[in-house]
């Protein structure tokens, strides 16, 4: 028999349960993770723009002294004492996180200095963290700055055994200098860099007028400034909108630059002069978070699926500098439509959704537009720079009660001498004689000898109108919210001039330009243009020959078939095929098998039925009408544009009832101005072209009146030049009818028996 053991308490465990429903419980534990998730690890702080990971980082590295000027630290002793002493997670985590703050292409402004294989562009990882070396950068200093002036609190680490920062109080404006990223738990952050010149000249601006417009903001802070350069392509109120709200997304673009170029239009547009009209294109920079090996391993791919035709080859000439070079298969290629089809086709063109979303002072998420992020830092520094001077007044404060206590003990100096001397408990003597503090005592009692010199005296009294002076001018700032304005405006100028443009490390690198209007882009303009013979086969199998061959030659077929259609086309033409069950399919002419063997079923490439057979394969040319009739007498024009299909399944054009079928599709001519038809009755009617509707799609009207059979051909024709019709034979004479004036009569008429002569076959050829 089992038993229930007990506690020390000696009670049951089991007394301890409680009845809960699950989805209640499961909500309450998934809303503390979501919590922790949003405050503790995905979401920047406002004030430093860091999340704890980089925070505790950055510390870390600072209590290893591992500034600019010392000597580099074995990564691992920095993760070390990271994950030991301030944040409880993965080696693999918090070295990635300071992998980053050391890549200059993926940090505006990196915060660590590494040493060793810190990963490329190409998206190749850093070295394990025992190989590679690290230290501050000057920029890491500047946002630590007045760490040790009681700027911030402290609060304890995980364990309790160590204390860190709350947030850093550097002037440095690291949340829009450096920008963020994150996922928390149904909410993220996508923050770009900026240039820290511009962010300095916004801030100014809302400090001096605090209900300054947003466009004027604007004016001064531009855009994103990516730490890999490239191109915002976006117009300027595009970018102010979302700047605006806190949210929206802009495209951004690689560069293509060819620095030695010799005509500056050539250097700005990429493109290197090679001589006998061959040119290529160089890309200088690609776009943020890109993978330079994956954009080159998209370009590659689209060469190989044939995506981009125009396109011969792309090769990798980078260095310290990126040179991607791009090959045209021509040098009649058109640059601008190959950058397009470039943009369009890889990761040339992302976008970068704006999510300025962030933790507040009370470590509540928000997403603030520019100008209320602005006012809420500024609120920050200020609130910085009044604890800053505080803590100095409480120095100066506690320094002054130690030189008051000096000045007092040398001018009594004798006394107080005699005083150490002969007294058993001089402390409390000097106190009550001289009125002194118990600390000023103590630190008479603990001076040197040597400190008794009257230059001493004289040091003191002028380190005693100095500190004077500062508390004065302290006590002033802090009861002046006007000169605390003042001052932080001063400090942001000196950092200015620290990241100015005119620095290496300051100088914008991404334009903010407007995309020209794209140059029109589609698959049909990469194809090179050639001569093609098409030649399609009663079964149904189609191929194209190269060149314009006569249409007459005799052609090899499988055994049992023979020509259809045989007909000249161009590599860039779109091929109308035409069923009798009144649909219209389009097939690429680039898309042809060759002719050196039978070709392929034209079914394998569309889905056409298999009981419906081919009655017309057309050449599409934009605005050319068509004649379409079908057995039942019915017809109308239509237009090529509105024939061609997107997709295998073509597209229904003329509408059919029980057993009727698409017979004749004519093009028209433009100088035909009556139409000829005539039925298997063997009657002929002709009438007025205008009598003929356009549709995109329909049964039509009617063409002819029939009592029996149906109708056999129609056609187009200009009265005046005649009705003409093929004679047969091998020598395919023809013959033409000039006067046709007692056929023409009403659309829809009967007719009358054609002209001597007409073929037996009812057909015009």
């Amino acid at each position: 028999m089992s038993t229930t053991e007990l506690d020390d308490s000696g009670a049951d465990p089991f007394d301890a349960i409680v009845d809960a429903p699950f989805d209640s419980a499961l909500s309450e534990r998934y809303l503390v993770y979501a919590l922790s998730t949003i405050t503790a690890r995905s979401l920047p702080d406002l004030r430093d723009g860091l999340k704890p990971v980089h925070r505790r980082l950055l510390w870390a590295m600072r209590q290893l002294k591992l500034d600019p000027n010392s000597a580099f630290k074995k990564s691992a002793r920095v993760v070390g004492d990271v994950i030991g002493k301030y944040h409880p997670h993965g080696d693999a985590s918090v070295y990635d996180a300071m992998v980053r703050l050391a890549q200059d292409f993926a940090l505006r402004y990196p915060l660590v200095e590494g040493q060793g294989n810190f990963g490329n562009i190409d998206g190749d990882n850093a070295a394990a963290y025992r190989y590679t070396e690290a230290r501050l950068t000057r920029t890491a200093l500047r946002l630590m700055e007045g760490l040790d002036e009681g700027t911030v609190d402290f609060v304890p680490t995980y364990n309790g055994e160590e204390e860190e920062p709350e947030i850093f109080p550097g002037l440095f404006p690291n949340l829009l200098a450096n920008g963020a990223s994150g996922i928390a738990v149904g909410m993220a952050t996508n923050i770009p860099s900026h240039n820290v010149a511009e962010i300095v000249d916004a801030t100014l601006e809302v400090i001096d007028n605090p209900h300054v417009e947003h466009a004027r903001l604007m004016e001064l802070f531009k855009g994103p400034d990516f730490a890999t350069g490239g191109v915002v392509a976006e117009s300027a109120d595009t970018i102010a909108a979302a700047y605006e709200t806190g949210r929206g997304s802009f495209r951004v673009r690689g560069r293509f630059h060819a620095a030695e170029a010799d005509k500056a239009e050539d250097r700005e547009a990429g493109i290197e002069r090679l001589g006998g009209g061959q040119w290529q294109l160089v890309i200088s920079e690609i776009p943020y978070q890109v993978q330079k090996g994956k954009l080159i391993e998209q370009i590659a791919q689209a060469i190989a699926d044939k995506k981009l035709p125009i396109l011969e080859d792309v090769r990798d000439e980078s260095d310290e500098k990126i040179r991607i070079v791009l090959v045209p298969r021509s040098r009649n290629v058109d640059p601008e439509l190959l950058k397009e089809s470039i943009y369009k086709l890889t990761d040339m063109e992302t976008r970068f959704g704006l999510n300025l979303n962030v933790l507040d002072h009370t470590r509540t998420p928000m997403v603030m537009g520019l100008k209320e992020l602005l006012d809420n830092w500024i609120v920050s520094q200020i609130d910085i720079l009044q604890r800053r001077s505080q803590h100095r007044l409480d120095q100066i404060a506690r320094r002054l009660e130690l030189v008051e206590g000096y000045i007092t003990a040398f001018l009594n100096l004798d006394r107080v001498i005699e005083i150490i001397r002969y007294e058993d408990d001089p402390k409390a003597v000097m106190m009550a004689e001289f009125k002194l503090t118990d600390r000023q005592a103590e630190a008479i009692l603990n001076m040197r000898l040597r400190s008794l010199r009257k230059l001493e005296e004289m040091q003191l009294r002028q380190e005693r109108d100095e500190l004077l002076k500062e508390q004065d001018e302290l006590e002033k700032l802090l009861s002046s919210p006007a000169r605390q304005r003042t001052r932080l405006k001063r400090d942001l100028n000196a950092l200015r001039k620290e990241y100015a443009e005119d620095t290496p490390l300051g100088a914008r690198r991404t334009t903010i330009a407007e995309a020209a209007p794209a140059v029109e882009f589609s698959m049909d303009a990469m194809i090179e243009k050639a001569p093609i013979t098409v030649i399609l086969s009663q079964r149904g199998w189609v191929r194209g020959a190269t060149g314009h061959l006569p249409l007459d030659q005799e052609w090899k077929f499988k055994e049992g078939d023979g020509p259809a259609f045989v007909l000249h086309a161009q590599t860039t033409d779109k091929l109308l095929l035409a069923a009798d069950n009144g649909r219209f399919y389009t097939l690429g002419a680039d898309k042809l098998p060759g002719a050196r063997g039978f070709g392929e079923p034209v079914r394998n490439t569309l889905d056409i039925e298999a009981e419906a057979n081919i009655v017309a394969v057309i050449v599409h040319r934009p605005g050319q009408r068509l004649l379409l009739a079908a057995t039942t007498g019915k017809g109308f024009a239509a237009t090529t544009d509105e024939l061609l299909a997107e997709t295998r399944k073509g597209r229904q054009v003329v509408n059919l009832k029980d057993k009727a079928k698409l017979v004749v599709v004519r093009p028209i001519e433009a100088t035909h101005d009556h139409v000829a038809v005539v039925g298997d009755n063997r009657k002929l009617v002709v009438f007025n072209l205008e009598e003929l509707p356009d549709l995109a799609r329909g049964q039509g009207v009617t063409l002819q009146r029939y009592r029996d059979g149906g109708l056999s051909d129609a056609t187009t024709f200009k009265l005046d030049e005649g009705l003409s019709w093929t004679m047969g034979g091998k020598e395919g004479r023809t013959r033409t009818e000039g006067d046709m004036w007692q056929w023409k009569v009403a659309r829809g008429g009967a007719g009358r028996m054609p002209p001597q002569g007409f073929p037996r076959d009812n057909r015009f050829g």
